[in-house]
């Protein structure tokens, strides 16, 4: 222990070493200096004065105050409702890139994996999202949202304005005017030879954005297996309503094939497998099982 003058080095308060060590050369340090080592004697410290012990009203619990657990700050609260409030207008956005992306991979046909699968999975991601996140509890990870709206006034109105954007400008004008230009596309896809039927199904999917965001809606369960349960129920019911009515054209088309002397038995065996889709991929799962 080292000493200044008459008085401990600093006080020392719950840190045994707050400001202990020091250069002798500062003279407000706490270092003994070397006229003070030599009057005390060579090689032997100044005795410690009783002021240099703790203070009376010394608490030890001041110590263990800053362990305890801060609580969330608001505006942090806030902003993470603000994100999960926006997922909803993330969906819609994605149902729109799916559309455009769906005329791009053929319109009739898609990858699987592809950009149009990527922003249907995104979708129904964004929709189940608060769901989703309590998977990070049984990880042992304690994820904490924020219950309530939004408290902070600017970013209530953040909330508000990008929600209005997306559902007014985006799927209110901007959806339609696009699925107009696929349908001229379609126009000139015929004049140039191609099939048009592409563009019209891509026309299709952007004029329904708004019902499928609602149909996605209502086949959420809010559990931990939300996304799950809404991509099946997708399947069902795409393999359920879409593919009959797929279907009946297909059958449409085999008969002006055939009214036309052309090749119609190709979309006949096709007709009948949308009918089947169900059972096939139940014949798939007996054969593997």
């Amino acid at each position: 222990m080292v000493v200044r003058g008459r008085s401990s080095p600093g006080s020392l308060r719950c840190h045994a070493t707050h400001r202990v060590l020091d250069h002798e050369r500062n003279r407000w340090g706490g270092l003994a200096t070397h006229d003070e080592m030599e009057h005390t004697g060579a090689g032997s410290l100044p005795s410690i004065p009783k002021s240099a012990t703790l203070p009376p009203n010394f608490n030890a619990r001041t110590c263990d105050r800053r362990l305890d657990p801060m609580p969330t700050p608001q505006l942090l609260n806030d902003v993470i409702s603000l994100l999960l409030l926006l997922a909803p207008s993330a969906a819609l956005v994605s149902l729109v890139l799916a559309g455009v992306n769906l005329r791009q991979e053929g319109g009739t046909t898609f990858a699987v994996g592809g950009r149009f699968t990527k922003w249907m999975f995104w979708a129904v991601v964004f929709l189940t999202l608060q769901p989703l996140l309590t998977w990070f509890s049984s990880f042992g990870i304690n994820v904490s949202l924020p219950g309530g709206g939004i408290s902070t006034p600017w970013l209530a109105s953040i909330r508000s304005d990008v929600a209005s954007f997306v559902t007014n400008f985006v799927v209110g004008r901007i959806v339609p005017t696009l699925a107009a230009f696929f349908v001229l596309r379609a126009i000139l896809d015929t004049a140039s030879g191609e099939h048009p039927l592409p563009s019209i199904i891509a026309a299709i999917f952007l004029l329904g954005t708004q019902t499928t965001f609602n149909l996605i809606q209502n086949y959420n369960t809010q559990t931990q297996y939300a996304t799950a349960d809404v991509l099946d129920s997708l399947w069902n019911h795409l393999a359920g309503t879409i593919m009959p009515i797929a279907a009946v054209l297909a059958l449409v088309g085999a008969i002006l094939n055939f009214a036309t002397r052309k090749p119609f038995m190709r979309l006949v065996a096709v007709a009948l497998a949308l009918l089947c889709v169900s059972g096939i991929w139940k014949l798939v799962l007996s054969m593997m099982s």
